[in-house]
């Protein structure tokens, strides 16, 4: 496998984002970098990031949630962020992806965890939630699912699968603009591209649309449906946090309250003002949406 590293002097300056890098050693020879601030033995708070964003993404949810006496936990996932980057769009799976971040949890000896999760952040972590129910003391889901290929994906998400895989140009930053229900400045955009110098880095970036199940008779499609006969039976507190300008996920935040067991009676909530990326639109109100359940629940 050719992994790629991005130099740091690409991360110098980003606005809003001082935390301290920490790497951990996932196995396959990678890297993986994440954030982790706040008291060391306070409950994890762990967010996940989706496509084709990286832990930036959380800047502004990060210091209230330590701040709240939590211990804030995000990393970058493989092919992201300053996370390493395999430079072939094959070495990328979906499996492969849950094996790096089950690693990484596994590294780190996460337990009770509060998942964030958004996008991709959830297709993994609510695999995760699925596999290891006993690891997870709760979930707050923001505009994000678990397909199993059943379901139609919607002409929002071909056309972007379309542009991620073949279009002759990929600007990351300009993607995540775009999928904000706010103007994003240019330091902001620039903040979204610095993990990819080149082309070449941008393999996992291009790849991630592709791997989302599309037909039920699919290996990953297969699992995860398996899957839902787990999460379905999961108690534990269930939040769903999705956001009111996101035409990818707009209405899963219903089927997710109506079929998983720990959702019931939960005050779910609506963001208003945001895009797909709720968390760049609007963080400190979902950061006191994660803050107030973890003390309530």
């Amino acid at each position: 496998m050719d992994i790629l590293r991005t130099p740091e002097e690409r991360f110098a300056d980003l606005p809003d984002y001082p935390f301290d890098p920490r790497y951990a050693d996932i196995g396959d020879g990678l890297r993986m970098h994440y954030v982790d601030e706040g008291p060391p033995a306070a409950p994890v708070v762990l967010m996940l990031h989706g496509e084709p964003s990286w832990s930036f993404l959380y800047r502004h949810m990060i210091p209230p949630i330590a701040a709240a006496g939590f211990r804030a936990v995000a990393p970058d996932l493989v092919g992201f962020g300053k996370s390493d980057k395999p430079a072939a769009q094959s070495d990328y799976t979906y499996d492969g992806h849950l094996a790096w971040l089950w690693s990484f949890v596994e590294g780190l000896e996460l337990n009770d965890i509060t998942l964030v999760c958004q996008d991709w952040g959830g297709l993994l972590g609510l695999r995760l939630v699925a596999e290891h129910p006993d690891r997870f003391a709760r979930v707050i889901a923001a505009n994000t699912f678990l397909p199993t290929g059943r379901e139609p994906l919607g002409d929002a998400f071909a056309a972007w699968r379309t542009f991620a895989t073949t279009s002759p140009a990929f600007d990351i930053g300009t993607v995540v603009s775009k999928g904000c229900a706010t103007e994003l400045s240019p330091a902001v955009i620039a903040s979204y591209d610095a993990p990819f110098p080149d082309e070449s880095y941008k393999a996992g970036a291009r790849v991630f649309p592709a791997l989302v199940p599309d037909d039920p008779g699919k290996p990953d499609a297969l699992a995860n449906q398996k899957a839902w006969a787990s999460l379905s039976r999961f108690d534990r507190p269930f939040l769903t946090a999705f956001s009111d300008k996101d035409p990818i996920t707009r209405g899963a935040d219903k089927f997710l309250r109506a079929a998983i067991a720990g959702a019931k009676d939960q005050p779910h909530t609506t963001i208003e003002g945001g895009g797909h990326f709720l968390q760049e639109d609007r963080g400190p109100e979902l950061a006191e949406v994660v803050i107030d359940f973890v003390r309530a629940s």
